[in-house]
């Protein structure tokens, strides 16, 4: 049997297990062992499930998981969230869609602090949710806009993604960060326009709500200031150099921590809290990266990435129609696959081809992240529909996919101009100090 032809069995195998849902990096590393043992023997099989977990998770830039983990857990507990989204309701909900709009503004700020999706969506529909339903916005509208909004967690730095995908790619993990901000704002200020335009249309989809005095207006900006600092020391600090991704993490924290003290927020508990689920989140991360690493060197054996990389290197095609041969292949997994296993299941594969093409890794990295953005808002997995639906039960789930329709739309908008006009996502990682 040759090792190209036990490579596909080992991902149909692999699938099968997925789909009975045994733990996703316990799947790689069981396959990717087996599968070398297979062709490399069983010696060597041994020796790199000895020495993977160490090799691949004792690295130092991969100290920023939980570092930066750490820094959304305490800011959520700190309630800096809720201030933004209370300035950004006193400025904005007086609009059509106003509510709407100040929650697409404030899950930019939570995911600037934060790096997740699922957290980002989870926070904002406990945040947001209450106060649409009161001012009796559509159901649809006020899910959708939560749920597209947690994409926003991925994309704005600080990214979990982006960290897998910089070790896969071997990039500059700063370089990705500053790589998604100009995507991401462009985005948040998309999902703007569409609401506003939309409950232009219809004033019944998101009724304006009471306009704040101008007095309450600047009272309510205290409250977004903490954000601000947060956000603005970490970015602005790689920007210009001052420190690096690892240590913006960890700066990162230290002000959360000291923000949440100086306004009394912070118990002994939510200390505890914050560092436990730090704990089991970043256990689950690193699982599923040494399991990845391990599939991956089985899937190396068996040549399959540098058969399908002179493939495609061959092909008398415009390299834009394999890159979007490429995309399509994404938008199919991202229907039957959440993002993490979209992440190690195919960088390993995609990467070299991407290279070979003579695409900018850190350009195609915005691209991916933004297909796992949509893979996590399309049906029929949708992690954040999830997410928003099990918190919402009083909403069905097939309003919640409806309500993201017009979200969606925008998302292909986006991708496009950044697919069409690179300079988007490489003009502030081309300009770092």
């Amino acid at each position: 049997m040759s090792p190209e032809l036990i490579g596909l069995i080992a991902f149909l195998i692999l699938f099968t297990l997925m789909a009975a849902n045994m733990p996703l990096g316990i799947c790689m590393a069981l396959i990717g062992f087996l599968g070398y043992a297979t062709l490399g023997g069983w010696n060597q099989a041994l020796t790199i499930v000895a020495t993977s977990p160490f090799d691949n998770s004792a690295v130092y830039y991969l100290t920023v998981f939980p570092l930066f983990i750490l820094m959304g857990e305490y800011a959520s507990s700190a309630g800096l969230i809720r201030g933004a989204y209370h300035a950004a309701h006193k400025w904005l909900g007086q609009l059509p869609g106003g509510l709407a709009i100040a929650t697409i503004g404030a899950c930019g700020a939570f995911a600037a602090v934060c790096g997740s999706s699922m957290a980002t969506a989870g926070a904002m529909t406990s945040i947001a949710y209450p106060e649409m339903k009161r001012y009796q916005y559509d159901p649809a509208l006020s899910t959708g806009c939560i749920v597209a909004g947690g994409t926003l967690g991925i994309l704005i730095p600080p990214s979990t993604v982006f960290i897998m995908y910089a070790v896969f790619a071997e990039e500059s993990v700063g370089k990705l960060y500053m790589a998604g901000l100009i995507p991401g704002i462009i985005l948040a200020s998309l999902f703007m326009i569409v609401i506003y335009m939309l409950c232009r249309m219809r004033p019944a989809f998101g009724p304006r709500g009471a306009r704040a005095p101008w007095k309450e207006r600047f009272v309510a900006l205290k409250s977004g200031i903490p954000v601000i600092i947060m956000a603005g020391t970490v970015l602005g600090g790689m920007y210009m150099g001052v420190f690096t991704p690892n240590e913006a993490a960890g700066v990162g924290v230290v002000v959360a921590l000291v923000i949440g003290l100086i306004l009394k927020r912070f118990s002994g508990r939510s200390i505890k809290d914050g560092l436990m689920q730090t704990i089991t989140t970043t256990t689950m991360i690193f699982v599923i990266l040494i399991g990845a690493m391990i599939f991956n060197y089985f899937i190396v054996l068996t040549g399959i990435p540098a058969i399908l990389a002179d493939f495609v290197a061959g092909l008398d095609l415009p390299r834009i129609y394999i890159l979007i041969g490429i995309l399509l292949v994404y938008v199919v997994l991202g229907a039957i696959m959440d993002g993490f296993a979209m992440t190690v299941l195919t960088l390993p594969i995609f990467i070299p081809i991407i290279a070979s093409l003579g695409y900018d890794l850190v350009w195609f990295g915005v691209i991916f992240v933004m297909m796992i953005e949509m893979a996590s808002i399309t049906p029929p997995i949708g992690v954040n529909v999830f997410v928003v639906s099990s918190m919402v039960r009083e909403v069905p789930m097939y309003t919640v996919f409806k309500g993201i329709m017009p979200f969606l739309v925008v998302m292909i908008i986006s991708l496009i101009l950044n697919v069409a006009f690179p300079e988007i996502s490489l003009f502030l990682p081309n300009s770092m100090s």
